[in-house]
């Protein structure tokens, strides 16, 4: 499922039909809706709500349905005793065969009831949209790794691999807890595997019930903020003098602004330019094909830059966010400073972007500093035929005509802890979103009904298909 946090819309232009939904959902479809609603419905806002209680909630539902206490794990740090999460292990047969994992945030963006049509925590139907905060982002993922599990429990699944599960918070706020963070730093055994399913990637709709896309997320860039600051003695403001803070600090930052970081490809989105700009067929996919041939190629360079997406996925880019500056209407500025934001092409420290951004502005009287939190920067995953392979195989039978596309996002999710951490990590296809990004992460967020049973069902049958491989 696409994760608007991280800014993962595509220009994709597959088309086929959407597969056509029962009359009525069926008995198991049933069954997991109310796990869904029971998720949405439980508030995992930072502000207000607890993570803890909703992982403590998808527990007893494995615990009601078999699970032994030894295969389910609640984890809380002390000191942020709201932000728990779960992680839930269904034992493989094999010996040698390395688990799989299954990871989904259930924390969720904040939302003012006073602003929705509808009560932001209670899952309501309508129209063929199951609406509430999270339902989007990410509580139908989540949702569908506990109905998975507890349907192999069911089954009496004997898979080859073993299946985990771990249900995280934090994604949702840069510098809160953040469970994967944690998993990998201190639980690195309990989530051990040979790689991990994430959101991230997932289909693109038309808007009026066609699927035209499906794409797998493989890398992300990282983010880091930076402080820039200038310092100055100040004075009275009648008599001005060049020596301005502001003055140099706008400086900075117009060549920050100017300044263009040079076009870089992984084997991701070299792959994805040529495959996307190929099915386009206009003179923006023209040139992506070109540039995926020769990066070297100027003028396709020029075309594809046009398209802010495109651009960016080409690149680290910075950006100033935030500014502010002096103390008095009557003063010279004793200070002025600025946040500059920025996505970190794959591979590149921290760092070797604040470096650059001191040589960009060949001043040392403008200060960068790197502010908290400091994220890791891993390599992104491989492009694993093993893992692509049965995603595709699934396309075709669920979606026939549409190609899994290979796609770097230009934000970032929970992949960048278990990159980190050596295991690679994929955003699936499956579920599907409208053009309009589904109200993720604001008023009215929703999801297809259609989607969320459909890519339930692909999901489900993707797991079974990595977890009878040895």
């Amino acid at each position: 499922m696409k994760c608007p946090t991280a800014l993962l819309t595509l220009p994709l232009l597959f088309a086929a039909p959407a597969m056509a939904a029962d009359a009525q959902p069926r008995p198991d479809q049933l069954a997991f809706r109310d796990i869904y609603k029971e998720l949405v419905e439980t508030d995992t806002t930072l502000s207000a709500g607890s993570c803890t209680l909703a992982a403590e909630r998808m527990a007893a539902r494995l615990t009601a349905a078999g699970f032994a206490d030894s295969q389910l794990t609640l984890f809380a740090d002390p000191a942020h005793p709201k932000e728990g999460g779960l992680v839930a292990v269904y034992p493989g047969t094999s010996k040698t065969a390395k688990p799989i994992l299954l990871i989904a945030h259930i924390d969720v963006v904040e939302a003012k009831r006073a602003d929705w049509e509808r009560d932001p925590f209670r899952m309501v139907e309508e129209d063929g949209y199951f609406y509430g905060r999270g339902t989007a982002d990410d509580k139908a993922q989540a949702a569908v790794w506990v109905d998975t599990l507890i349907r192999f429990r069911k089954e009496n699944y004997k898979p080859k691999r073993t299946v985990k599960v771990a249900l995280t918070c934090g994604e949702e706020t840069n510098g809160a807890f953040n469970g994967a963070e944690w998993l990998a730093a201190n639980r690195r055994d309990l989530i051990d595997a040979e790689f991990a399913l994430n959101e991230g990637g997932g289909g693109d709709s038309d808007g009026k019930g066609k699927v035209i896309g499906q794409s797998v997320q493989v890398g992300e860039k990282t983010f880091a903020n930076f402080r820039l600051e200038t310092r100055n003695p100040g004075g009275h403001s009648s008599a001005p003098v060049p020596d301005n803070a502001i003055y140099q600090l706008a400086a900075a930052l117009t060549k920050i602004g100017q300044y263009e970081f040079p076009l870089e490809m992984t084997d991701t989105t070299r792959r994805f330019f040529a495959e996307a700009g190929t099915a386009r067929g206009d003179e923006t996919g023209r040139a992506m094909a070109a540039l995926a041939k020769d990066p070297t190629d100027k003028a396709a360079e020029a075309i594809v830059n046009a398209d802010r997406f495109l651009h960016s996925n080409l690149r680290t880019t910075c950006v100033a966010t935030l500014l502010d500056g002096g103390h008095a209407p009557n003063a010279l500025p004793q200070r002025a400073g600025a946040n500059v934001n920025c996505r970190i092409f794959p591979g590149h420290p921290i760092e070797e972007i604040k470096a650059e951004l001191e040589r960009v502005i060949g001043d040392p009287g403008v200060t960068v500093t790197q502010l908290p939190p400091k994220r890791p920067a891993p390599p992104a995953p491989p492009l694993d035929p093993r893992v692509i392979g049965p995603m595709q195989t699934l396309v075709d039978k669920y979606w026939p005509g549409l190609k899994v596309i290979p796609a770097m996002a230009n934000g970032y999710t929970d992949a960048t802890f278990l990159g980190a951490a050596g295991i690679p990590t994929y955003g699936i296809p499956g579920m599907w979103g409208d053009p309009d990004g589904n109200g993720a992460h604001g008023l009215d967020e929703r999801m297809e009904v259609r989607s969320v049973y459909v890519g339930r069902d692909y999901m489900f049958d993707l797991v079974k298909a990595y977890a009878d491989e040895p």
